[in-house]
């Protein structure tokens, strides 16, 4: 059966072909050029005012250094971040080896139980978390912050280790069992190693979002801010040239882990292709 196309039919391939593109750029510039103009003007010497950006300086980074609460909001954020995905990571991977390995009554619900916290709003994890640390007595402090973050990014390392262990191949476990270890020495020796890609993977995607958190850090925080909040508060009282500077900072920083988690994810996969080719070798010999 053969297909005519008429010379109407493949001139209107153009047009369509122009108005995709016009989305696409559209779309792109939509998520893309606020940004664009928030990097410029952190550099925009009349501050936040005046268009075109004119007299390109780096004054408003120079003023950012110095200010001693940007600092301090951002090195609590860090120490949060860091200890919430040590907290999500210890909880995460043996709850995704339970819903992968394990059999047992209530399964299903448990499945739901880990995962709920990644659809629930922030504003419900934070006022339940905040209820339950008045009725405890516990003072409001970077370590509730700590263990809101812990609890909201859980379902983060259980879903990225879980779509991990989906794709391992046993038969390297298997084998390790067969030769003798234990399943203690097959754990770290074998399980671990193979996924460490998706381990560091949960641990970038835990730590950015914790630095960015605001919902579950508004209901727990204490006296010392966080980065997001210290942004927050000084928003209230409007825009201000540093408010740019920070943000292309933390721009720049998320961009730089997005590309180390690429070459990552790309180098692990070009060494499973020359494992794979290897073996197939060796099979032909």
């Amino acid at each position: 059966m053969e297909f005519l196309v008429s010379p109407s039919s493949s001139s209107g391939i153009v047009p369509s072909s122009r108005w995709l593109l016009f989305y696409v750029a559209a779309v792109f510039s939509f998520l893309y050029l606020p940004i664009a103009v928030l990097i410029v003007y952190s550099f925009n010497g009349e501050g936040v005012g005046g268009f075109p950006p004119r007299h390109l300086t780096l004054d408003w980074y120079r003023l950012l250094f110095t200010d001693g609460a940007i600092w301090d909001s951002f090195l609590n954020s860090l120490q949060v971040a860091f200890a919430a995905m040590a907290i999500s990571l210890i909880f995460g991977i043996p709850a995704a080896l339970a819903l992968d390995r394990a059999k047992f009554p209530g399964k299903a619900l448990f499945r739901r139980l880990v995962l709920l916290p990644l659809i629930l709003p922030g504003i419900i994890t934070g006022l339940s978390l905040l209820m339950l640390f008045n009725m405890t007595g516990v003072r409001l402090s970077l370590m509730t912050i700590v263990l809101g973050h812990g609890t909201a990014l859980i379902s983060v390392a259980t879903t990225e280790v879980f779509a991990g262990l989906q794709k391992l191949d046993r038969a390297q476990e298997e084998a390790s069992l067969d030769l003798g270890a234990n399943y203690w020495q097959t754990f770290w020796r074998i399980t671990v190693p193979n996924l460490k890609l998706p381990i560091i993977g949960a641990a970038l995607l835990i730590f950015t979002l914790s630095m960015d958190e605001i919902a579950v850090s508004f209901f727990l925080i204490g006296r010392d801010n966080t980065l997001p909040l210290e942004i927050w508060g000084r928003l209230r009282r409007g825009i201000t040239p540093e408010i740019n500077a920070v943000s292309t900072i933390i721009f720049v920083f998320s961009l730089a882990t997005i590309v180390l988690w690429y070459r990552l994810n790309a180098r692990a996969e070009g060494m499973a292709e020359i494992a794979a080719e290897m073996m197939n070798d060796d099979k032909s010999v």
